[in-house]
């Protein structure tokens, strides 16, 4: 179990690790060696709770496969261990902020002074774009 709150921890079952060849740096064992990794995530195995769940594929984005899977690609160091490392501290930095639920949004009014701003900016252009016309006289 990994944890991530003192109240959740997700199980380690449902992280999947590949390894492939990476891009970034690595000399010449860039071409020998498979130091990047592509960890896979899926949360319905992993005990989160459904609205963390659904916040986390939210905030992951374009990481979330059509499966569902949250896929994290991490190839910046040279050593496999370094970028594993990396990878999960990108879950567990997904996991926590999805933990937190957003705060509502308030409703509020537009300030007089806000108002004001905006008529007198639209009667402003108004002014601006009348200049652009053609006179009536010489029509």
């Amino acid at each position: 179990m990994i944890r991530i709150t003192p109240s959740i921890a997700i199980d380690e079952r449902a992280i999947v690790e590949n390894f492939v060849r990476a891009s970034g740096p690595g000399g010449q064992n860039v071409n020998k060696v498979a130091t990047a990794v592509q960890l896979r995530f899926d949360p319905a195995v992993s005990g989160l709770p459904q609205d963390v769940q659904t916040r986390l594929r939210v905030l992951a984005g374009r990481r979330v496969t059509q499966q569902g899977d949250v896929l994290i690609t991490a190839q910046r160091f040279r050593t496999q261990e370094r970028n594993r490392q990396a990878a999960l501290d990108v879950l567990i930095d997904l996991i926590q902020r999805a933990v937190e639920p957003p705060l509502p949004r308030i409703a509020t009014r537009p300030t007089a002074t806000s108002k004001r701003q905006r008529l007198q900016t639209k009667a402003h252009r108004a002014r601006i774009k009348q200049t652009r016309s053609v006179p009536a006289d010489e029509e």
